[in-house]
């Protein structure tokens, strides 16, 4: 995406030893101090004053010394105790890496949204109204290791925006993208008439907010540069022509754009090299993307998808570009999400994958396109971080 990891944590307990040293050390001093009540009972007629003076001193002092001894076995336990780790500072665009973290889940998290409490996302991506029995894939979160990645706030994002064009330029993954940004927005305004509006088409779709005179838009050019088959997908690869040095037909509609968000990756891609089996997700096996349910949580990991060697080229071209670019590198982080597709709750050719085609996952299931809600959002909490 350019723009113009998880465990659950346990917290630290004492050292088995410690623990029974302490325990010990009580049940003991409970054993001695009975057995001196006895022994004074036994003898209660035959003790003088000052011998029942020195025998409570005694049993003080034995008492006392047991005690200390407890608490020198408890102050050793902070030197052997795990320091806390050091604070995360604010996110800083220019020195915080979005893609060194890790996927913690979150299940007491709130939803700002569902697949049926917005109205926009497409069939394609509502996992949940299509079926999916599950949903801990929507209670991952992106946590950096360096810095603290600020939640996507609403009524700030839409006071960024006041007045502005946000345009969203790509292909059915961008549009993914736009689809959650309007709906992570759509969350704080109201449903009176008049608040807000959308219009949608082939080409070129816009929802506005007009309280904020702000508009979120999102226009279909998959390879960004002129085709002849931006549209004609029936053409295949091997029917496809690019001109990859005309991009005014696209631009010309995106150049007044405050702020432009674009990609451009899946059609550029043949088909006929592309890695999606699960033995890249480490399910030796299995079938594709097909009823994953748990991110991968290895540390560092990366897919198919993430080519360094792309990634550098990328990174080198837009750092030469006249106009500031920034580049949010997301495929990586990303690639952990194998849960968070739409796999077989979704639709294809117009039409929802029915039972019977269920039953061919190895045929009809999605493994490009992710569920909304789900990683799209995190992409725009990036996003909104950067803004």
């Amino acid at each position: 995406m350019v723009q113009l990891p998880a465990m659950k944590r346990v917290k630290g307990r004492a050292p088995l030893s410690v623990v029974v040293a302490i325990i010990g050390g009580l049940a003991l001093a409970g054993i001695i101090f009975t057995e001196d009540l006895r022994g004074l009972t036994e003898v209660k007629e035959k003790v003088t004053d000052k011998e029942k003076k020195r025998t409570s001193l005694r049993t003080v002092m034995r008492t006392s010394a047991l005690l200390s001894a407890d608490v020198a076995v408890l102050s050793v336990e902070p030197a052997t105790a795990t320091p806390p780790p050091a604070p995360k500072m604010a996110f800083n665009g220019t020195r915080c890496s979005v893609t060194d973290g890790y996927w913690a889940y979150d299940r007491s998290k709130k939803l700002p949204y569902t697949d049926q409490t917005c109205p926009y996302v497409d069939r394609q991506d509502s996992c949940q109204r299509n079926g999916r029995p599950d949903s801990d894939y929507l209670y991952w979160d992106w946590h950096l290791d360096d810095c603290l990645l600020p939640r996507f706030d609403p009524v700030s994002m839409l006071e960024k925006l006041r007045g502005k064009r946000i345009m969203f330029v790509g292909d059915s993954l961008q549009l993914g993208q736009w689809l959650s940004f309007v709906c992570l927005v759509n969350s704080a305004v109201p449903d009176t008439p008049g608040a807000k509006s959308m219009e949608r088409s082939r080409t070129l779709s816009v929802y506005t907010v007009k309280e904020y005179n702000a508009s979120i838009e999102f226009y279909w050019a998959p390879f960004l540069v002129e085709s002849n088959s931006d549209r004609n997908i029936a053409l295949g690869a091997g029917g496809r022509v690019l001109h990859v040095d005309a991009i005014e037909e696209h631009g010309k509609h995106w150049r007044r754009a405050d702020i432009l968000v674009f990609d451009s990756y899946v059609w550029w891609m043949t088909g006929y090299r592309i890695k999606s089996v699960s033995e890249d997700w480490g399910r030796e096996g299995g079938i594709r993307c097909y009823n994953e349910t748990w991110p991968i949580t290895q540390r560092g990991y990366r897919g198919s998808g993430s080519d360094r060697r792309m990634m550098e080229v990328m990174s080198d071209v837009l750092g030469r570009m006249r106009t500031p670019v920034t580049l949010l590198n997301i495929t990586q982080l990303t690639e952990h999400r194998v849960d968070a597709h739409v796999s077989v709750y979704t639709e294809t050719g117009g039409l929802l994958v029915t039972d019977e085609e269920k039953a061919d996952p190895q045929r009809y299931t999605d493994c490009i396109h992710w569920c909304i809600p789900g990683v799209p959002d995190t992409w725009n909490r990036l996003l909104y971080a950067h803004l």
